[in-house]
C-alpha cells in the first residue's frame, strides 16, 4: 500500500502485483503443454516393459523346448549303448 503526499493521511491506496499471477499460469499453461508428452513416454515405457517381458517368456519356453530335445536325444543314447552292450 503506498500514500502520496498530496493525499489526507491515513489514506491509501492498494498496489496490486499482476507479475505472479501472470507467471503461474504461464507454468500452468507449459504443464498442459508437456501432458501429452509425459503419457507418449509413460506409455513408451510400458510398452517397452511388455516387450521385455515378451522376450523373457520366449526364452523360458526355448529353453524348455531345448531341455526336452536334449532328454529325448539322452534317451536314445542310453538306449543304444544299452542295446550295444546287451549284444
Amino acid at each position: 500500500m503506498t500514500s502520496s503526499p498530496s493525499e489526507p493521511q491515513g489514506s491509501t491506496t492498494t498496489v496490486f502485483n499482476t507479475k505472479g499471477a501472470h507467471e503461474a499460469r504461464q507454468n500452468r499453461t507449459r504443464e498442459m503443454q508437456l501432458i501429452p508428452e509425459a503419457l507418449a513416454r509413460a506409455h513408451m515405457e510400458e510398452r517397452l516393459r511388455d516387450a521385455a517381458a515378451g522376450r523373457q517368456a520366449t526364452h523360458v519356453l526355448m529353453a524348455r523346448r531345448m531341455q526336452r530335445r536334449a532328454e529325448r536325444v539322452s534317451k536314445r543314447a542310453r538306449r543304444a549303448l544299452a542295446m550295444a552292450v546287451m549284444q
